[in-house]
């Protein structure tokens, strides 16, 4: 597996189109409500995102779903495009958008003491809950 990767994807009716960067091919799980809610299940994610280019910005629409963080999603079909902190660089673009038969790793969960029991990932990965994610992302407790 290569260490780093460009992917390209568009959302369902193609108004929106992305090219990013990111540093592995590694995916993560979270299981907050919000995120459950938004997509009705975990979101699976690219969180090694080092650079996002959009073209067609002017069809998307941001919603700020917490003081911290927003999510964007294309205004025409509801794409789910992405959730980025509104301080600093992180993004996680949900991992089918740019989907194009890499070799992707599932190997990070977070929000995992808001998982519903009814379903479980089988591979072995990183797990924090959601104090140990605030810690890291925010610097602080929940």
């Amino acid at each position: 597996m290569k260490d780093g990767i460009t992917a390209r994807g568009s959302c369902l009716c193609g108004a929106v189109r992305l090219t990013l960067e990111a540093t592995r091919q590694n995916v993560g799980a979270c299981h907050c409500r919000m995120c459950r809610t938004w997509g009705g299940g975990p979101l699976l994610a690219l969180e090694t995102v080092s650079r996002v280019d959009i073209e067609g910005g002017d069809s998307i629409t941001l919603y700020a779903s917490s003081d911290w963080a927003e999510r964007a999603f294309c205004r025409h079909c509801g794409t789910h495009l992405f959730y980025r902190l509104k301080t600093g660089d992180h993004y996680a673009v949900p991992a089918g958008l740019v989907d194009d038969g890499e070799a992707w790793t599932l190997d990070s969960q977070i929000f995992i003491d808001e998982k519903p029991a009814w379903y479980h990932f089988g591979n072995e990965t990183r797990n924090l809950t959601s104090r140990e994610v605030f810690e890291a992302f925010l610097g602080r407790e929940p």
